[in-house]
């Protein structure tokens, strides 16, 4: 990644091997051979006449005439000129970046002599484009010398360097505070010209990456940041949010942005006409958002204003923007005030809208919303109205993992009233969740969601007959084999749960009856195990099951009713020991 502001930088210059010029002709071994021998004849050659330019250009530029006369002064700049553009014919880096150039960039940028100081500053961008190994710390001091130029280009050129070679990692970032380099670099804020404030920014912006030096840039740059940050310059005021994003990424930092007066301006930035400027006040509130303490601040703008801003880009074309708006609700909603002002300004109705774009990461930040919302009981009754659940069970019919789980959460949610059992019943939720644990592409994480779901849905009566009457043999099937899954023993629970709370009536009987043997095998497990609560479930089941008789002539004399004995006899004594023991009164137990 290179930054490209708006100076241009050199091309690179590529020769010719010898080998790549005999590789592509036709000759014999004996000019083969000749032209080689010519190649690096010449190769040496030329090297050996640059290192005579080189010679002749130090010896005469070390003559007071250079320094006295324009003519001087042209031919000197024309000498240091030379220097990049030798240069500029290797790759190596340790041809960049000699004691040679370290010495000439030195006097370049200590130089009063601005034509001398833009070739050094040049000299940089080159390396900033091209370098591939960190820079050696005494490279620095030169750059230190050009950043205090009181040439404005020259200012724009090195810090575009500067910008490079962090973004690149080839800076320590600690060594350019330590060198005070922060201190020119927040002066361009103040140039009035754009390249130089978007350059200065965008070095802010990697230094703050940084957390040690996070508190060198809020002593004197947050100020400065945050007027950029209303500037009518697009590009000056995207690079300044940019900068307040990442100081952010801190709590440190955040506190002091917010004690700064960061927000108003942050919030404000939201209805930019920059998509990108949205993205970036809009992440770093939803950074903000996390730390429950700047609630009030951020609630502090009247008329909802924050909120009312998330809910129009919520419904901005630009998608990494509509998503990131619904995260940073998502992370508000947590605050239950904040949730009964979301459905006070009618939140739902946008976030439907959302649910039925094609787009997942519009569907999917929507859903993570509305998940979040529906766990807040207060809510439920308007969720139910709104007809959240018509939506929920259009939406599984994608049968994705993400989509599943949320929606989920969300049937649950809404199901723990009578109002939402009976929506449940009129949408195609039960018949979704049903088909969804037939899904080969589903993971076991995802089934335990779904079969977590129709367990609480079987606790309601009306929703259990309704399951019982459409559950289908496949789908019996895929929920006993699930029982027998002992290695995870949650989603063996859950699955085992459903099918003992299924209602015994004639189909549902037909239904299991080709399923005994295996029904056996897992109850035996149960009921072999410790757990008070697989034994309870075992025992359920066997009741449920001995209603037919079917089932009760596979029970007799089988091990599993050799294992019901047993428990019968641990329960009996466990009853028997305790009935030896005085109860304890109650303010013994809870003293």
């Amino acid at each position: 990644m290179v930054w490209y502001g708006m100076v241009g930088c050199h091309r690179q210059v590529r020769c010719l091997s010898a080998e790549d010029v005999v590789m592509a002709s036709g000759f014999c071994e004996d000019c083969s051979r000749l032209l080689k021998e010519f190649l690096v004849y010449l190769r040496k050659v030329c090297r050996e006449f640059e290192q005579k330019i080189r010679d002749f250009f130090r010896e005469l530029s070390q003559c007071t005439c250079f320094r006295i006369t324009p003519e001087g002064s042209v031919l000197r700049r024309r000498r240091t000129q030379e220097l990049p553009s030798l240069h500029l014919l290797h790759d190596d880096d340790s041809q960049l970046l000699n004691q040679e150039c370290l010495h000439a960039l030195n006097r370049l940028a200590s130089s009063e002599n601005t034509d001398l100081q833009t070739t050094a500053a040049m000299y940089y961008l080159h390396v900033s484009h091209h370098l591939t190994s960190p820079l050696p710390d005494a490279f620095m001091e030169p750059v230190m010398a050009l950043l205090l130029s009181t040439d404005l280009d020259v200012q724009k050129t090195i810090s575009l360097s500067l910008v490079n070679l962090l973004v690149k990692n080839n800076v320590c970032k600690e060594l350019v505070i330590e060198m005070g380099m922060l201190v020119p670099i927040l002066e361009l804020f103040q140039s009035g010209d754009a390249t130089a404030q978007c350059h200065s920014c965008a070095c802010i912006t990697m230094l703050a990456s940084s957390e040690p030096d996070s508190e060198a840039i809020m002593v004197d740059g947050i100020m400065p940041l945050l007027a950029l940050a209303k500037s009518y310059e697009p590009q000056v005021q995207q690079n300044a949010t940019w900068a307040l994003l990442h100081l952010t990424q801190s709590d440190w930092s955040t506190r002091i942005l917010c004690q700064a007066g960061a927000i108003p301006v942050l919030v404000l930035l939201l209805q930019s006409s920059n998509s990108e400027v949205q993205f970036y006040s809009c992440t770093a509130l939803c950074n903000i958002a996390a730390v429950r303490e700047h609630h009030p601040k951020l609630l502090s703008i009247g008329d909802h204003f924050l909120l009312k801003s998330l809910l129009t880009l919520m419904s901005s074309s630009v998608q990494k923007n509509s998503s990131q708006a619904c995260r940073c609700l998502q992370t508000l909603s947590k605050n239950v005030l904040i949730q009964e002002q979301l459905m006070e300004l009618d939140c739902v109705l946008p976030l439907k809208a959302l649910l039925k774009n094609s787009s997942p990461v519009w569907t999917e930040s929507a859903i993570t919303l509305l998940s979040a919302l529906s766990a807040h009981t207060p809510n439920n009754d308007v969720l139910v109205t709104e007809g959240l659940l018509d939506e929920i069970g259009q939406l599984l019919h994608y049968e994705t993992s993400f989509i599943i789980t949320h929606s989920c959460k969300i049937i649950t949610n809404l199901c723990s009233s009578s109002m939402g059992q009976q929506a449940v019943m009129e949408s195609l939720c039960l018949s979704r969740l049903l088909r969804a644990l037939l899904s080969p592409s589903l993971s076991d994480e995802t089934l335990l969601h779904v079969t977590s779901c129709l367990r609480h849905l079987m606790t309601s009566d009306p929703l259990k007959s309704n399951l019982s009457v459409t559950i289908t043999s496949e789908q019996v099937s895929r929920l006993v084999k699930l029982s027998g899954q002992i290695q995870n023993p949650q989603l063996s629970y859950n699955s085992a749960a459903i099918i003992s709370q299924l209602e015994m009536t004639e189909e549902i009987i037909q239904l299991l009856r080709s399923h005994y043997i295996l029904m056996l095998e897992y109850l035996l497990v149960f009921l072999k195990k410790k757990d008070v609560k697989l034994q309870q479930l075992g025992i359920i089941t066997v009741f449920n099951l001995k209603k037919d008789g079917d089932f009760s002539s596979l029970l007799a004399g089988s091990e599993l009713e050799a294992q019901l004995w047993k428990v019968h006899a641990q329960t009996e004594e466990t009853r028997q020991m305790l009935q030896m023991i005085k109860p304890l009164s109650p303010s013994a137990v809870n003293p």
